[in-house]
């Protein structure tokens, strides 16, 4: 007799179990009309006020920032020393990368933090920095440092004018 109660039992519970589960379903869901899709609430712009970039063709203002002879002679400066600091090729790489460092942005410190400074042909700089000013972009200056194996390129970068200049690359002579 026990053995029928259980089995009555186990079926009643399989029942149960059954019934709690979601029906199946093969029909495919329903497709979403134009209304629920989402929209933007505004068009979308790339520029101030919706115009163009680069209306005509031209660069937008410096926002205020002249290049005045203090921006020269603080990116000149900057360009000098930090190519003093990059070519010492016999310093111990980590006094080299820290000295180099305070010249640096952020991300050239990181794209320079590998560099073995005993690969670094230059040893010397050899006269003073020469800078290539374009006169629309006061917030980034390109300059060329003299050194004993031929003149880098450096590219300096601010973000204001009081802001330092901070070195974001330095491009060894083409040879």
């Amino acid at each position: 007799m026990k053995k029928p109660l259980t089995l009555v039992a186990a079926a009643a519970v399989a029942v149960l179990c059954v019934s709690c589960a979601p029906a199946a379903t093969t029909a495919p869901p329903p497709a979403e009309s134009a209304s629920t899709a989402p929209t933007a609430s505004t068009p979308v712009s790339l520029s101030a006020n919706s115009g163009p970039q680069a209306p005509g063709g031209t660069a937008p203002a410096t926002l205020g920032i002249p290049w005045d002879q203090t921006s020269r002679d603080r990116a000149a400066d900057i360009s000098g020393k930090a190519m003093a600091d990059f070519a010492r090729p016999a310093v111990e790489e980590k006094q080299w990368a820290n000295d180099l460092a305070r010249w640096l942005t952020p991300q050239a410190i990181a794209d320079y933090s590998a560099v073995d400074p005993a690969n670094i042909p230059a040893h010397r700089v050899t006269g003073p920095a020469t800078l290539s000013v374009d006169e629309a972009n006061s917030f980034g200056v390109t300059a060329a440092v003299p050194t004993n194996a031929g003149t880098y390129t450096l590219q300096l970068l601010r973000t204001g004018k009081d802001a330092p200049w901070k070195v974001h690359r330095l491009t060894p002579p083409a040879s």
